[in-house]
């Protein structure tokens, strides 16, 4: 019985980028087992910090999200965490742990999921993040991104909150060790000094290669980036790391 009669359907060529990322993620999920790990973090004092930047960001000509911010935090828990920020190669039987962080960002184009990687983070400061972050992000969905943007990650974020949602379960980035899921910051009752009041807050997804990094690991990561995100002016100290 033919039932593309009967009802109308749609088929899309499954092929080209959306192989691609199909196959990534197949050999991502099969290969590395997955562990993930959640929190909830207050977020009110970044929100505020990024209010009281947005005149500055604007005469930098920058749009100010909160993803530059996100990314910092990010490279500063990586430099505390650094088996987060490794892959294993398997043949040699090595963990090899990076020591530069080049963040792959997560985009959701019309032709798929691409991952634009900024390249040497730590290097860079909060202007230099948001504008390349913002020039990625643009290549990459007008499919005018180079090849060598997309190559060479060593750890990646899922901001699945710019389209909603507040928790997932992201998938590594594979040979990469974890990949950080960031949720929707929405406001929540909290208790604060005995009284209930309205908190921002954001919840936080690590998934992680469980031959590479323990659970107390990637909880340690996360309470990093959770003091930092309640204390958003450390993630604007610049501490330039060693070349050698």
């Amino acid at each position: 019985l033919n039932y593309d009669f009967y009802c109308h359907i749609g088929h899309i060529p499954f092929k080209s980028l959306r192989k691609v990322i199909a196959d990534n993620m197949a050999e991502s999920k099969y290969t590395a087992p997955h562990a993930t790990a959640m929190e909830e973090v207050d977020t009110t004092a970044l929100w505020d910090l990024r209010s009281e930047m947005r005149a500055d960001a604007e005469e930098q000509g920058v749009k100010l999200t909160f993803l530059p911010f996100i990314v910092m935090a990010t490279v500063k828990a990586l430099q505390k965490h650094p088996s987060l920020n490794s892959e294993l190669d398997e043949e040699e039987a090595d963990i090899i742990v990076k020591e530069y962080a080049n963040i792959g960002i997560a985009v959701d184009t019309d032709d798929g999921l691409m991952v634009p990687v900024l390249k040497r983070a730590e290097h860079k400061d909060l202007w230099q993040v948001a504008k390349e972050i913002e020039g990625l992000t643009e290549r990459a969905r007008s499919r005018k991104i180079d090849l060598a943007d997309l190559k060479g990650g060593s750890f990646t974020i899922s901001n699945y909150g710019s389209v909603g949602g507040m928790y997932g379960v992201p998938i590594i980035n594979f040979p990469e060790a974890a990949i950080l899921g960031v949720g929707r910051m929405r406001d929540v009752p909290r208790v604060v000094d005995g009284k209930i009041v309205a908190r921002k807050v954001m919840g936080l997804s690590v998934s992680f290669d469980h031959r590479i990094v323990d659970g107390a690991e990637v909880a340690g990561f996360i309470n990093t980036l959770k003091h930092l995100f309640e204390n958003p002016g450390e993630i604007l100290e610049r501490e330039e790391p060693s070349e050698e």
